[in-house]
């Protein structure tokens, strides 16, 4: 009889974990940065080499980082909110994440830039800082420079209006 409950109970269970497993969000990605400083950083500027982007820039604003590259084509699908975004006034700097300035700029030049700055990180190093898992992800990084939000994948008008401006305009009162 133990021979055949013992099949049926790892069964129950391995069905029990996978039930669980598809009802979670793949975007939901738990980040280590959530509540921290963002990680100490100077790259140099996409636009301008012998320009910087660092951490320090964060303070005194809240921000959005924006992690892309030229070969992300989920990246040209948010494309077009960021850039709306920009117009209304938010801060937006991008994070060119494991790509080459030709291309970046080129993909700039055709579709428009967004970003107050770029910070070029070439071999992803500062990206893995970061945790980054893929292109787009966003963050959220208040007055302080603290991290207080991580979205994974392409920012959509209902990210932004759910979840993004309720929290940046929170952010900007305090």
């Amino acid at each position: 009889m133990l021979r055949y409950l013992l099949p049926l109970g790892l069964f129950i269970v391995l069905a029990g974990f996978l039930y669980v497993g598809l009802g979670l969000n793949p975007r939901e990605i738990d980040s280590t940065r959530i509540d921290k400083p963002a990680p100490a950083f100077t790259l140099p500027q996409l636009s301008d080499v012998s320009n910087t982007l660092s951490d320090k820039d964060f303070i005194g604003k809240v921000s959005l980082l924006n992690v892309w590259s030229s070969s992300c084509i989920a990246c040209r699908d948010e494309h077009q909110l960021l850039m709306q975004l920009a117009g209304e006034g938010y801060v937006i700097y991008g994070l060119v994440y494991k790509d080459t300035v030709p291309e970046a700029k080129m993909v700039l030049a055709r579709t428009g830039n967004p970003y107050v700055a770029n910070a070029f990180d070439e071999k992803g190093q500062i990206g893995m800082d970061w945790g980054v898992t893929g292109t787009p992800e966003s963050f959220v990084i208040d007055k302080q420079g603290i991290v207080r939000y991580k979205h994974v994948g392409p920012l959509t008008k209902t990210d932004w209006v759910q979840i993004f401006q309720p929290l940046i305009e929170k952010l900007k009162k305090s």
